[in-house]
């Protein structure tokens, strides 16, 4: 526990941190296959407590609501003041018995409420400050302001905090939109991810991907069942569950195996790859026949990144995937190229590219022609120039060679200068005073000045129109067949209304490292007498036991009664009358009896 008013990342700077887990691996490949590790969530969460968190204050004023802290370091970073970086983690252990809310709505949204209500609930929680929950600052009920957990009154507004006050204050941590992480599992092992904010969030050094393998490994590590999560994961102001699955198949989460859980208006895992597949390979050709009629800037912005891409752009999911990749590589340096017209096209469909040297030579003759027609200091549009030599060569070919142009000499002392437009995304054209560039034995050297290419801003504001434009059902473009918009329209439709995805830890139901000389059972219970509260549910989940190798009928029975008392609290007073199905004429007592039965 912290100490002093201090937050507890500035105490742990003046400790040696070596004896720290490093949040970027903890836990690492070694704990999460160590025997230690195989037990059911139930015993895993104890024995993680006591031997990473830090001991809750035995003067606790909630002790239904018990802040665990556990620090770890990340990376080799450190702080500015030269300090090592630090993040806390709390655990909050609720007593559901007596907390305000006995019932869990994440549970009825997915499909779980049958399951009987747990004795417990623990809170995993990253704060976006660093700080932890449980520190010694709460905030006044009537001003806002900070308060010591000791004061009893704000300076600020003479304020008397009662314990009600304080516990509305922890509430609202637990309730908070803010955190980096927060993740709540149940005592029987089944789990949800209720938050995750990565850079965009808030967070000033750890990306939702570090977040996510950090909670991925230790859900393994204290053997949870199953995990959902609401997707509501916004990329640049965008619904990412769309965007991400246009791209890749899935959702974001389903990078770590979180797959298609429950959808709006019974739509099932069919009709959700169903919908990803007829989006995603809408033909880009699609977007850009229409006839007679002017040039769009969709059809521009198109037409502009299928000719600065390497591979091939056909589709809607070839298309998104190279802006993202864009954004993610920062877009600061040129786009490498072959010095092989057809060598950079050996992926795609053109990879039987005829083009000759004399071909490249003849269409960019036919731009230098255009450019020095020019007068001035003026620019020429990526469309116009592409336009007045289109009976020069193929379309493909054009675009290679205005994509090659910038930098080539066009007459004596005079280059080809290209630069991007700000509010449109296009490329503009014009001569300037100049030498061609220096050639290497890698081709020529900044073939691409960094004005040539849109700023990541710029990609970044195309994504979101083309957003708009082709993924978004409301403001999807109407130039294309009727039926092929309605077709992108209700495959957008579904994949939006699909927000539950769950991750089966364990989908066989036992440990996948087993305890030597152990024995897995999978204990279901069979009630003779249902208690009110019971009220026709199903059964609950089977309990994972691990029992020694000699255990007789009677330890098994024990530890049955013990885990179910101790998982749900409808079972707290659970006597355990019988095996069922198991032979007779077997004492309870006879040692290794287990062993003639199934197991694992």
């Amino acid at each position: 526990m912290v100490v002093n008013g201090r937050p507890m990342k500035r105490l742990v700077k003046r400790r040696i941190t070596a004896d720290i887990s490093d949040f970027l691996t903890f836990p690492t490949a070694g704990d999460l296959a160590s025997p230690a590790a195989a037990k059911p969530f139930r015993a895993a969460v104890r024995a993680f407590l006591t031997k990473h968190a830090r001991l809750p204050p035995p003067s606790s004023l909630f002790p239904h609501l018990l802040t665990w802290q556990i620090l770890f370091r990340i990376g080799d970073l450190a702080e500015d003041d030269g300090g090592p970086a630090v993040v806390c983690l709390d655990v909050v252990e609720e007593d559901v018995a007596r907390s305000r809310s006995v019932y869990c709505d994440q549970c009825r949204v997915v499909g779980w409420s049958s399951n009987p209500v747990t004795a417990k609930r623990y809170h995993f929680i990253i704060k976006a400050d660093g700080n932890s929950i449980d520190g010694f600052n709460k905030t006044c009920a009537g001003c806002g302001d900070a308060l010591h957990m000791s004061d009893s009154r704000c300076k600020s507004c003479n304020h008397v905090m009662t314990a009600e006050d304080v516990e509305d204050w922890m509430y609202q941590q637990l309730d908070s939109t803010t955190h980096l992480l927060h993740g709540v599992i149940h005592a029987n092992g089944y789990g949800h991810l209720l938050r995750v904010n990565g850079r965009e969030g808030g967070s000033k050094v750890l990306s939702g991907r570090h977040i996510m393998n950090f909670w991925d490994r230790l859900c393994i590590m204290l053997g949870v069942r199953k995990v959902s999560v609401m997707d509501v994961s916004k990329k640049s102001g965008l619904e990412f569950r769309l965007l991400h699955s246009v791209v890749k198949g899935h959702p974001w989460y389903g990078d770590w195996g979180y797959q298609f859980g429950a959808g709006s208006f019974s739509l099932t895992l069919d009709d959700y790859n169903m919908a990803v597949e007829n989006l995603s390979s809408l033909p880009l050709s699609l977007f850009q026949s229409q006839g007679r009629k002017p040039r769009t800037r969709l059809q521009d912005l198109i037409s502009f990144y299928q000719s600065v891409s390497e591979k091939e752009l056909l589709n809607i999911r070839d298309l998104f995937s190279f802006l993202l990749n864009l954004i993610h590589d920062g877009n600061r340096s040129p786009l490498r190229v072959d010095d092989s017209p057809c060598k950079k096209l050996k992926n795609g469909s053109r990879a039987l590219c005829s083009w000759t040297i004399y071909d490249i030579k003849r269409v960019e003759e036919a731009m230098f022609k255009v450019l020095r027609a020019v007068s001035g200091s003026a620019w020429v549009s990526w469309r116009a120039l592409r336009g007045a030599v289109c009976r020069a060569g193929t379309p493909e070919l054009l675009d290679y060679c205005l994509k090659e142009i910038n930098g080539k000499e066009a007459a004596p002392g005079m280059v080809v200068a290209a630069r991007c437009i700000s509010d449109s995304g296009a490329m503009e054209y014009r001569l300037e005073p100049g030498s061609a560039p220096i050639l290497s034995s890698y081709g020529p050297l900044n073939r691409f000045p960094m004005g040539s290419h849109p700023s990541n801003e710029r990609v970044l504001g195309d994504l979101r129109y083309l957003y708009e434009c082709m993924l978004q059902p409301e403001t999807i473009v109407f130039n294309m067949a009727p039926a092929k918009r309605n077709l992108a329209v209700t495959s957008a439709t579904k994949i939006l209304d699909c927000k539950q995805f769950v991750k089966d830890y364990h989908p066989d139901h036992f440990l996948p490292v087993p305890k030597e000389n152990a024995v897995q059972v999978l204990c279901e219970v069979d009630l003779m007498e249902q208690p009110e509260e019971y009220n026709g549910q199903n059964p609950p989940p089977p309990e994972l036991l691990i029992l020694p190798a000699d255990a007789t009928i009677a330890d098994l029975k024990h530890e049955a009664m013990k885990a179910f008392q101790e998982v749900y609290l409808m079972f707290r007073r659970f006597q355990v009358e019988e095996l069922v199905g198991y032979g007779g004429g077997v004492g309870e007592m006879d040692r290794g009896l287990l062993l003639r039965g199934e197991r694992r």
